[in-house]
């Protein structure tokens, strides 16, 4: 969607608009969802994230003054704003605002149709309540067929990491990768399993650093035969610590 044909604003008009403006007129104009988990990177023009990245830092620095901190005498502190605008646009929410990571996919050529399992891959995302790390593991099992994509190891993890990079809620979260990698490889069954500490739990709140939120997604094969289920199952609980 960059060849935006109606952009709302105008050149001259664009002159001192926040650069969340713009991107948020273009969504709004494209009839799209922007969520907190919605990968927005086809509505947003070259150069524009390291605007973003400004304006995020000049209103953080606006909470940090709300927060009584005295940024412009405390070293540590002193361009925490700008830190925190970085980390959020390019690293643990990045998954928001680029476009998927290029996966090279090849036929089938083998016709494989053995029970495949990647895993454990390390997640790292956030929740979009809070903002607190949700930090996990994550199995996948695919069953392929003759017409199934074969892509490499690593780009299992690539596209989860993708995904994960957004504030989530880990229910949402798997679900929404079971659908990229569905789309990706066309398998006959595709299982998800995902296992994560949830921050907003461990740091604040009851403060429970001990509980984990475990959740599945079956699909196909996988949610129709329970044997193959069991199978998959079985791999991932004997490759525990």
């Amino acid at each position: 969607m960059k060849d935006h044909t109606a952009s709302p604003m105008t050149p001259a008009a664009d002159e001192g608009v926040p650069v969340s403006v713009r991107i948020r007129e273009r969504l709004k104009a494209a009839n799209r969802r922007f969520h907190a988990n919605d990968n927005i990177a086809d509505c947003i023009e070259p150069g524009e994230l390291e605007r973003l990245v400004d304006e995020v830092a000049g209103k953080m620095q606006g909470v940090l003054d709300s927060l009584v901190i005295n940024t412009a005498h405390d070293h540590n502190s002193a361009d925490t704003a700008r830190r925190i605008a970085r980390m959020y646009v390019e690293e643990v929410f990045c998954g928001r605002y680029v476009a998927p990571p290029p996966v090279t996919d090849f036929p089938n050529g083998k016709r494989l149709n053995e029970l495949m399992v990647v895993g454990p891959i390390t997640v790292r995302s956030a929740c979009s309540h809070h903002f607190c790390p949700v930090m996990g593991r994550l199995w996948i099992g695919l069953m392929p067929n003759d017409r199934t994509n074969v892509i490499g190891l690593s780009k299992y993890a690539r596209l989860a990491e993708w995904v994960m990079s957004r504030p989530q809620i880990q229910e949402e979260a798997v679900v929404q990768l079971a659908d990229v990698i569905e789309q990706r490889t066309r398998p006959d069954g595709l299982a998800l399993v995902m296992e994560a500490t949830h921050f907003c739990m461990a740091w604040r709140g009851v403060k429970d650093a001990g509980s984990k939120m475990l959740n599945s997604v079956m699909r196909g094969a996988f949610l129709n035969n329970a044997t193959l289920r069991g199978e998959f199952l079985s791999l991932i609980s004997r490759r525990e610590p």
